[in-house]
């Protein structure tokens, strides 16, 4: 079958590999009718998400229908429709019972931590859905069965990053009337500025310096805010009175990029040995040199901004991916604002029901985000596209051939 293949920072390819087999009776086989790039995918390949294992198969994101199930799934069978998500776990374990089924203690072959598939060796190294086929473990959990009035193009958004967007806004804890702002206007950025109104946000201040993500969430209502043309937190404080937003989300992550225009510029080019420091500690290994896959320059700046611009006894939601080895936050800051910092993995099999039955029920169209659908042969040139942030770009849908 054809899959997308890891091989070293900076190096995927389109490969000819085996098809996945049934290993344990909690297996499924499914044939992928739908795939997707995400930005997590991209922090691997830039050398910001360390330790993949070369071969493995990328992609955590599918919608497909089953071919074969293990002798212990027993609410599926071959011929079901099915979503996939992005995390597994087991659903026994009592991370699983208490709704924290990304903190799973058995779905990760590697150790008790998170696992997901097409990830590095320490969430797995569990081959992933930009291919043709994927194995699918604990399958009775980690698959939930699409209802006819749900298409593949809404449901590849359910796998991962509406239940993440979704998920910090639930982390933010919001309430009916709170000012928020939104560090990254990317998909899961997108999703969040969406799930923030869901909960009752009176306000949302959007960030980033990407025009076509601006212009997106300027479509849902968010007051825009380009860090390459003003300084973002002294015109949040701005807009809010000085005061500052009551709740802030980093859906930034490790990649995030400082200024080279505006204001903060200048301040920011002081500070240019010590970001590279920080790249060369996160990120050891990358090839910028090649045109692609090209780490962000300063990848504690989302989480300064947002300290910085929260309210006193504010919150702080971070969904944006950062590695174990990130080590750098604002913490003396965060400390004298009295702020409450939450943060963690998606619980996908938590959200995913419930939001599920919102796009079945027509609360959320969530196809909007959804700006380029193409063939998984013409994966390599997509995630290039992405990887560059080309106008356009923001969330691509690969299909397998027919």
């Amino acid at each position: 079958m054809k899959a997308v293949v890891f091989h070293a920072i900076g190096d995927i390819r389109l490969e000819d590999v085996p098809e996945p087999r049934l290993q344990q009776p909690t297996d499924a086989i499914v044939r992928l009718t739908a795939s997707a790039i995400c930005g997590t995918d991209l922090h691997m390949i830039r050398g910001t998400l360390t330790g993949m294992k070369p071969g493995t198969i990328l992609g955590h994101e599918g919608v497909g229908i089953v071919e074969a199930c293990g002798s212990a799934v027993t609410n599926f069978a071959p011929g079901d429709r099915v979503l996939l998500l992005s995390t597994i776990a087991c659903g026994y374990c009592s991370y699983c019972r208490a709704g924290y089924y990304s903190q799973c203690d058995n779905a990760n072959p590697n150790g008790k931590s998170t696992a997901f598939f097409g990830g590095p060796e320490s969430s797995g190294a569990i081959d992933g859905m930009q291919a043709e086929l994927v194995r699918v473990p604990f399958a009775n959990v980690g698959m939930l069965r699409l209802p006819e009035e749900v298409g593949d193009d809404q449901a590849i958004l359910l796998s991962d990053i509406f239940p993440t967007g979704y998920f910090g806004a639930d982390l933010a804890d919001i309430h009916a009337g709170h000012t928020v702002a939104v560090f990254g206007c990317g998909p899961v950025g997108q999703f969040a500025i969406a799930s923030a109104y869901h909960f009752g946000a009176g306000r949302v201040l959007a960030v980033d310096t990407v025009p076509d993500r601006l212009e997106m969430a300027r479509a849902q209502g968010a007051e825009i805010i380009d860090f390459n043309a003003v300084d973002p937190v002294e015109r949040i404080r701005e807009f809010t009175g000085g005061i500052g937003v009551d709740r802030a989300i980093d859906a930034v992550g490790v990649d995030a990029e400082a200024p080279h225009g505006g204001p903060r510029a200048a301040a920011e080019a002081g500070r240019l040995d010590e970001r590279l420091a920080e790249v060369r500690s996160i990120a050891p290994e990358t090839h910028p040199d090649r045109g692609n896959w090209v780490p962000g320059d300063a990848p504690s700046e989302a989480l300064e901004w947002a300290v910085d611009a929260l309210a006193k006894a504010g919150r702080l939601s971070i969904i944006g991916v950062y590695p174990e080895t990130a080590r750098r936050f604002p913490i003396g800051q965060a400390m004298m604002k009295n702020l409450t910092v939450k943060a963690g993995n998606c619980n996908h099999r938590k959200y995913a029901p419930r939001l599920l039955e919102m796009v079945r029920a027509g609360v959320f169209e969530p196809t909007a985000i959804l700006s380029e659908i193409e063939p998984l042969t013409g994966a390599i040139e997509a995630y290039k596209a992405f990887d560059q942030r080309q106008p356009g770009w923001l969330k691509v849908e690969l299909v397998p051939a027919a």
